[in-house]
């Protein structure tokens, strides 16, 4: 595949080139092109090294091979990063006063911009409404990562890492390969991942064994396809996904508390999370003794709301979407049918559990079921490939 690598001038750039590493080494033909100020922060002859290929920023270059439409014509796809705001502002203007805006106009390919910039500055009126202008085209904006900016700046901004990007990029290439279109532009989704923890004191909690692999997959497969992605995430090791943002929780009562609030802006919600059922009655202040000479204390447990239940009663938006996930070691089929009139969701993904399936693994398989009596079975295979059935799904139900 031919991939355009654009690099705007932010201080971002330097990690570009382990993502020009990532793509070759994957395989793909990178070409690099640089704003001409982007070169103030890595030079010409780094590109063309990791590459291979040649770099150029202006439109008079190598004029008898036309680059300022041949690369755009012929790229399978366009990735800007990082898009800053003024690479932005010229993008939504049709703007091409260096090559780069330039194969931005012509190319017919997918593009993706993942913009890095001051949280000021991503949050000003005129760089959000440039960010619409490009998402109602038809291109992939992601939204930045939250963390650690320039100076002691901390806030959304940062350009995602690397190999996040580097995999977020492969799936919209997929699609762009397949013909499929980022069907969930100007959608906004909220998806749950990771398992809650209940403190028994300040060292132990009850917990599950859930990594957050397939709530990860499915909010990069739903940024992939154009939507603005909100993830609450419970205890999760793992680098935030591109193009989302990312929100922290613990426990239940804190995991339903920021599943509520975000979604009341949400098109469609994917509770991907193994929220716990109960949580101790009482926390105790101080660490919990051992002793040889009286039996452990009961633990008593008090049961926690059921977010996905709540969610389906009383949603927020209409023609909301729920998608609620079932972990199931029995029958597959009646658990989840049980669990499906019981919850009211619009969508039930059961995965058998147990045994070294689903929970911290790369591969899942799933029997989705939907109010409408359909049923979907995906067969096993990697944790992406469900996400996109899942969003399938998702988005033939959205009005």
């Amino acid at each position: 595949m031919r991939i355009v690598l654009g690099v705007g001038a932010g201080i971002a750039a330097y990690k570009c080139c382990e993502l020009v590493r990532l793509f070759t080494e994957s395989g793909h033909r990178t070409r690099v092109v640089p704003t001409p100020d982007a070169l103030r922060f890595v030079g010409e002859a780094t590109w063309a090294a990791l590459s291979g290929e040649p770099v150029a920023t202006g439109v008079w270059e190598d004029v008898h091979d036309v680059p300022h439409v041949r690369l755009g014509q012929t790229a399978d796809l366009v990735l800007v990063a990082p898009a800053t705001a003024d690479l932005l502002a010229r993008a939504a203007a049709g703007m091409s006063d260096d090559l780069l805006t330039a194969v931005l106009l012509t190319a017919r390919c997918p593009v993706v911009f993942a913009p890095a910039m001051h949280t000021e500055m991503w949050q000003h009126p005129a760089t959000q409404a440039n960010v619409s202008v490009l998402r109602e085209r038809g291109a992939v904006v992601f939204e930045p990562a939250a963390g650690r900016l320039t100076g002691h700046d901390t806030g959304p901004g940062r350009l995602p890492e690397p190999d996040e990007l580097f995999a977020a990029a492969l799936r919209v290439l997929a699609r762009g390969a397949g013909g499929l279109a980022p069907d969930l532009t100007g959608r906004r989704v909220l998806v749950s991942a990771g398992g809650t923890r209940e403190e028994l004191d300040p060292v132990r909690f009850l917990g599950n064994w859930s990594s957050g692999r397939q709530g990860y997959a499915l909010a990069r497969a739903a940024a992939a396809r154009g939507a603005k992605v909100t993830v609450v995430s419970a205890n999760v090791a793992l680098e935030d996904p591109a193009g989302a943002e990312v929100v922290r929780v613990t426990s239940a009562l804190e995991m339903r508390d920021a599943v509520l609030s975000a979604a009341a802006e949400a098109d469609a919600v994917v509770m991907a999370a193994a929220v716990a059922d109960y949580r101790p009655e009482v926390r105790s202040e101080s660490k919990m003794k051992k002793s040889a000479a009286a039996p452990p204390p009961p633990l008593h447990l008090t049961q926690n709301p059921d977010i996905l239940l709540e969610l389906s009663r009383d949603r927020p938006r209409p023609g909301q979407v729920v998608v609620g996930f079932a972990a199931e070691t029995g029958d597959m089929r009646a658990n989840g049918q049980a669990k499906l009139a019981a919850k009211g969701c619009d969508l039930l993904v059961v995965n058998q559990v147990g045994g070294g399936l689903a929970f911290g693994t790369d591969d899942n398989e799933a029997l989705v079921l939907a109010a409408d009596g359909s049923e979907t079975r995906v067969p096993r295979g990697p944790k992406e490939a469900l996400a996109d059935v899942v969003w399938d799904l998702v988005a033939s139900r959205l009005v």
